[in-house]
């Protein structure tokens, strides 16, 4: 019952606040975080402010229909790149410090961003099913045959897109044999220690003045949360169990996907790799090791090609999105092929 009424005053005051802000970008920082936060609540409970996957541009969701969305992308391109946002955080903040990845890669490398727009507190792995789904839609909706599909993930996203292609594999959905390429930035693949120990809302949240009023909501711990502690990538990880128990690290393991060229970026608040700060704190929210794939388990490692990682120093978790080293490793990654 202390629960439930904490919830409801919790979405109460959060539901208000969403309310406060008349500009889009301000009014979908905070439903991102209100949905990081408590969005697998909002979503079992039909709540109005629970946010529907859809991809974006401008803010704006694309109709995933031929003739609709023809109208909408007068010059659609073959080349896709889908940026898939982390937890309490949305499409929008791709644009950090006058800088967006996906419209750098547009103006270099000729790839058409989509930028996908999800509630960050369900399970990843329900997201991934989802975004699966949607990426099937979405090839079937294109107005011109799509020759290639990249991934560009941050955060919890990448999380979501490796479930994505796994699911995906499972159920035989075109769109893997479309990709080919994925780019992570900062992403848990071992899980983030912040999360574990409930401090992760708090630092994530608390360096924006317009969601650090709901940093104190962060005790509620969404499903999306609680799977950041281990990276949790599917159903099984979770089903059954209880998430807020403190239980040792049980999910399955999920290699990076065959046939796809998988880099990563971890960053480090270190100038250096013997820096205390770079061996312990990672990005501030990522430990380095996890950002690249690395674990103590021989059987856990994700295996990436010593030329597919690389760490970005002197790099806050958000700095990713923005730091100029970091988009020059994309841009010359993503390039490689072309």
């Amino acid at each position: 019952m202390i629960a439930d009424r904490f919830f409801d005053a919790g979405r109460q005051r959060a539901g208000l606040v969403a309310t406060m802000f008349e500009s889009t970008r301000q009014r979908d920082a905070v439903l991102a975080a209100l949905n990081g936060l408590i969005g697998d609540q909002l979503a079992n409970t039909g709540n109005v402010l629970a946010i529907p996957m859809c991809l974006r541009q401008r803010g704006q969701p694309l109709p995933l229909e031929r003739v609709a969305l023809a109208a909408a992308m007068p010059a659609p391109g073959a080349r896709l790149v889908v940026l898939v946002h982390g937890l309490c955080c949305n499409d929008l903040q791709w644009l950090r410090r006058n800088h967006d990845h996906g419209v750098a890669l547009a103006r270099d490398l000729g790839y058409v961003p989509l930028y996908l727009y999800y509630n960050s507190g369900r399970h990843v792995s329900t997201n991934g099913q989802e975004l699966s789904m949607l990426l099937d839609t979405l090839l079937d909706a294109w107005p011109v045959s799509v020759d290639e599909l990249a991934i560009l993930a941050h955060s919890m996203g990448g999380l979501v897109a490796r479930s994505a292609c796994h699911y995906a594999r499972m159920g035989g959905r075109r769109w893997l044999g479309r990709l080919r390429q994925m780019v992570f930035l900062g992403v848990p693949h071992h899980g983030a220690p912040l999360a574990r120990h409930g401090n992760w809302l708090g630092s994530l949240l608390g360096s924006n003045p317009l969601t650090a009023p709901l940093a104190r909501l962060g005790e509620l711990r969404s499903a999306g949360i609680t799977d950041l502690r281990y990276g949790n990538l599917l159903d099984e990880d979770w089903r059954g169990r209880n998430r807020f128990a403190h239980e040792a690290d049980t999910r399955r393991h999920v290699p990076l996907p065959r046939g796809i060229r998988c880099y990563t970026i971890a960053g480090s608040t270190g100038k250096r790799p013997t820096d205390l700060r770079h061996r312990l704190l990672g990005d501030g929210l990522i430990p380095v090791d996890a950002a690249l794939g690395r674990h103590a388990e021989r059987a856990r490692q994700l295996n990436f090609p010593a030329s597919r990682q690389w760490v970005a120093f002197d790099t806050h978790h958000l700095d990713l999105l923005c730091r100029v080293e970091v988009y020059e490793k994309i841009r010359a990654w993503l390039g490689e092929a072309h």
